[in-house]
C-alpha cells in the first residue's frame, strides 16, 4: 500500500510539469475558436521562457499573448492573420518553428550541411588511411630509388 502510494506521488509530481498554464477566464465559450487559439498557442514561443510555448509558460507576457490571440481570433482573423501579426510586432522569434527564408537558412540547412561535411571527411581519411597503410604494408613508403637499392643491398648481405 505504502508503495501504491509512493508511485501515485511520483507520477503526480512528475505530471505537474506538463500542465497547461491556460487559466479558466481565458477559455473561450466557443469550442472551435478555443481549439485553434490553443494550437496557435502552441507554436508561439513565450518571450520571457523562451523555450516554451505560450500555452505552457505562467509568464505574464505569456498570458498577454493567449489573450491577445483570442481577441484577434474573435474578430475574425484567421490564423496566418493572428501569426503574421504577432511576427510584424514581435519578429521571427516568436515562432517556436520559424518559418524557412534566406536568413534562416542556416538555421534549417546548417545540421545537414555539417553531417554532409563530416560524412566526406571521414570518407576522405579513411582512404588515406588505406592508402598509407597499403605503402606501409610494402615497407617501402617514401623511399627514393637510391634509398630503396641501398635496402634491398643491406637486406641481401644481412641473409648471407
Amino acid at each position: 500500500m505504502r508503495s501504491l502510494c509512493l508511485i501515485i506521488v511520483l507520477l503526480t509530481v512528475a505530471a505537474a510539469p506538463c500542465a497547461i498554464a491556460v487559466e479558466p477566464d481565458e477559455v473561450l465559450s466557443d469550442a472551435t475558436l478555443e481549439a485553434r487559439a490553443r494550437a496557435l498557442s502552441r507554436e508561439l514561443r513565450c518571450m520571457v521562457c523562451q523555450n516554451q510555448s505560450i500555452d505552457d509558460s505562467e509568464a505574464p507576457l505569456a498570458r498577454d499573448l493567449r489573450i491577445l490571440v483570442r481577441e484577434r481570433l474573435q474578430a475574425g482573423d484567421s490564423d496566418r492573420q493572428v501569426i503574421d501579426f504577432l511576427v510584424a510586432r514581435y519578429g521571427e522569434f516568436v515562432l517556436l518553428r520559424p518559418r524557412f527564408s534566406w536568413h534562416t537558412a542556416v538555421l534549417w540547412l546548417g545540421p545537414a550541411a555539417l553531417l554532409l561535411i563530416g560524412g566526406c571527411a571521414v570518407l576522405v581519411l579513411a582512404r588515406r588511411y588505406r592508402t598509407n597503410s597499403a605503402a606501409a604494408a610494402d615497407g617501402q613508403q617514401g623511399l627514393t630509388a637510391a634509398e630503396r637499392a641501398r635496402l634491398s643491398d643491406i637486406l641481401r648481405d644481412g641473409e648471407r
